[in-house]
């Protein structure tokens, strides 16, 4: 397994704050059976085209989530290589889910 790195729970709290933006990685479908408020649905597979019009500031905070973790660290790799410089990876769905409650109250 490769290995994750999750940003800590206080620190996703601060980024929110900050401004950052939660990027979801599933597919369309698994985003339309379920998302969560405020997020951007673009799929790890659509990626590298799609990122730009979602996010055309290299230096905007995105904060990833997938299903699992995984597919949403790939996709903090995939933009670092892209020069994303301020990317960070939420994990799953309910840690996101968790962090992103923390944060509305």
């Amino acid at each position: 397994l490769q290995r994750m790195r999750l940003v800590s729970p206080t620190q996703a709290l601060a980024l929110l704050k900050a401004g950052g933006r939660v990027i979801d990685v599933r597919s369309r479908e698994e985003f339309a059976a379920r998302s969560l408020p405020g997020a951007t649905n673009v799929p790890l597979d659509e990626l590298a085209t799609r990122v730009a019009k979602v996010e055309p500031d290299k230096n905007a905070i995105l904060l990833l989530h997938c299903l699992s973790g995984a597919r949403s660290e790939r996709a903090r790799r995939e933009l670092t290589q892209l020069g994303y410089a301020q990317v960070f990876n939420l994990g799953s769905f309910s840690r996101a889910e968790r962090i992103l409650r923390r944060a509305g109250s």
